[in-house]
């Protein structure tokens, strides 16, 4: 990745990351969506090193590979290699949940509050019947 890119995608994090990974980040690989992966330059007093993304786009991480999920999270040394999609394997969705674009069932009250009446084949419990 050029110099200028590299630098479009530090801009985008706070101060705090921004600064942090300038100090003490390694470049580790960047995954096929253009996140950037970094760990820390020196070991910390027995402790593991480090390890952060700095996302090409909104911070979701959900959109980290696989590939990338088990490193970040100390199940692998290395990065995994990255594989080919599969015909099956379908493009990646940001979760909507609690954005006005998340799933509102019908009846829910910002989706005017009226659903359906039942179809008439519940019958109610009651009890000692």
């Amino acid at each position: 990745m050029d110099p200028a890119a590299r630098a479009a995608y530090i801009e985008r994090m706070n101060i705090g990351t921004r600064l942090f990974t300038l100090l003490n980040g390694r470049r580790v690989g960047t995954d096929a969506e253009g996140n950037i992966y970094y760990q820390e330059r020196r070991l910390r007093g027995g402790l593991r090193a480090r390890r952060w993304v700095a996302y090409a786009g909104p911070p979701e991480a959900s959109a980290v590979p696989p590939e990338w999920h088990a490193w970040l999270h100390y199940t692998t040394d290395a990065p995994l290699t990255d594989t080919p999609r599969r015909p099956w394997q379908k493009p990646h969705e940001p979760n909507l949940t609690g954005t006005p674009e998340g799933y509102r069932p019908p009846g829910h009250d910002y989706q005017g509050g009226v659903r359906a009446p039942a179809t008439g084949d519940y019958e109610a419990w009651t009890p000692g019947t």
